[in-house]
């Protein structure tokens, strides 16, 4: 087992792969540096490989389906995932690696939004996308995350072994950070430098498909691991249209004794059924997630045991 593994995806980050590891080198002598190569054409790969990484290879494209081999594979007792486009400096190292092994953390936040990042980032959506991230994430999980979809993370050995990988693309950070507040793990912000790509290197992230894919993922998860909240809410929204539909019908039954509209009546009946319905689904979803939450604890132990 590793002490330190530092993980890096890469996908065609010829122009920048190879200063990206060898600044991590200096920075941490001892550290095993990683470059999954993502199906690169530009040769990236053998860059990373003559400059002193361990070059493995995914074939399914994308950043979760990279992550989740990369978490599989390799075994350290804290790592350091960063992206290979060098637009994290590795002298945020030490902060990183003293999170894990001394206070503790579970995972580690390399906070960008709370230094340089909208002072660097040139693309102004991406700047948008970010807050309204992190807002919703804190908001719907009652949280205090400061940087949602950063690609400058650490993690402790129990993290990195539990964490189960379900997003192929770049919509993994939203859903590692949501899994990490939801197993009430240990996440610390540490506040980085950022810098935008340098010229002729190109971002592989699609500000409108990758955002729609985190939006879904934030409603998934949302339901998932918040069930309760998430039917309590469509619940309380049938509830209130058909109560809207009804009361005019009932104030007339009681001023004339009639039903005029009673299609509507009977739409109402079978909305306030459907909200009933919704509620129960999220009360026996709850019980569900609690017991989860109990094995989850129980492959904690298991996975320090093997340890």
């Amino acid at each position: 087992m590793d002490k330190i593994a530092v993980l890096i995806p890469c996908y065609n980050e010829a122009k920048t792969i190879r200063k990206v590891v060898t600044d991590w080198k200096k920075a941490l002598p001892k550290a095993v540096i990683y470059v999954y190569d993502n199906n690169s054409s530009d040769g990236s790969d053998e860059i990373a490989k003559k400059a002193g990484a361990i070059v493995r290879y995914v074939k399914q494209q994308g950043k979760g389906n990279v992550i989740r081999k990369m978490f599989r594979e390799v075994d350290a007792q804290c790592y350091i995932m960063i992206d290979g486009d060098d637009t994290y400096p590795a002298d945020s190292s030490k902060e990183l690696i003293d999170a894990v092994f001394s206070d503790g953390a579970d995972m580690v936040v390399g906070d960008r939004l709370s230094s340089t990042y909208f002072k660097e980032n040139k693309r102004p959506f991406h700047n948008i996308g970010n807050t309204a991230v992190r807002w919703a994430i804190n908001t719907f999980f009652r949280s205090d995350i400061k940087d949602i979809m950063t690609g400058c993370r650490a993690f402790n050995y129990q993290f990195v072994k539990s964490f189960p990988v379900l997003s192929q693309g770049f919509e993994v950070e939203t859903e590692m950070s949501i899994w990490a507040i939801d197993k009430n793990m240990l996440v610390k912000s540490i506040p980085i430098n950022y810098r935008d790509r340098p010229k002729g290197s190109d971002s592989k992230l699609n500000t409108y498909s990758d955002g729609f894919k985190v939006i879904m993922m934030i409603i998934r998860l949302f339901r998932n691991y918040r069930p309760m909240a998430f039917f309590g809410i469509i619940a309380f929204l049938l509830t209130l249209v058909a109560t809207v539909f009804f009361i005019p019908i009932l104030i007339e039954y009681i001023n004339t004794g009639l039903v005029p509209n009673f299609p509507t009546l009977i739409v109402c009946g079978f909305v306030f059924l459907t909200a009933i319905q919704a509620f129960f689904a999220g009360l026996i979803l709850k019980t569900l997630r609690q017991k989860d939450r109990q094995d989850f604890e129980q492959r904690l132990i298991d996975i320090r045991n093997k340890k």
